[in-house]
């Protein structure tokens, strides 16, 4: 019966042990939610930042946060104003360490 128990066991071990090493390193690759969640709390406050701005052409712009609190800027507006207007609400918003703008003027909307 203790044979039967300890074979049992090794059998268990010996399928379990590779998907427990491989959900160990999964858990590796993923980002710290504590950081997602707060990635998406700034381009959220930046997006209603925008829309409470009621400028048309800052709906075509697209923002997204990475990690490290650098905030994506792309899309289109158009005028330069509104993308500078954009900028300035991004580079403004809490948690925010820089901007990269690539936003374009496109005026035939």
């Amino acid at each position: 019966m203790k044979t039967k128990l300890v074979m049992t066991c090794l059998v268990c071990g010996m399928l379990l042990g590779p998907a427990i090493t491989m959900a160990q390193d999964s858990d590796a690759d993923r980002s710290n939610p504590k950081a997602f969640v707060k990635d998406s709390a700034i381009t959220t406050e930046i997006k209603t930042k925008l829309a409470a701005e009621h400028i048309t052409s800052l709906g075509r712009i697209h923002v997204d946060t990475d990690k490290d609190g650098v905030v994506w800027l792309g899309g289109s507006a158009r005028t330069q104003e509104a993308i500078d207007k954009a900028v300035s609400i991004a580079r403004d918003t809490k948690g925010v360490k820089d901007v990269h703008n690539h936003i374009k003027i496109k005026k035939d909307d």
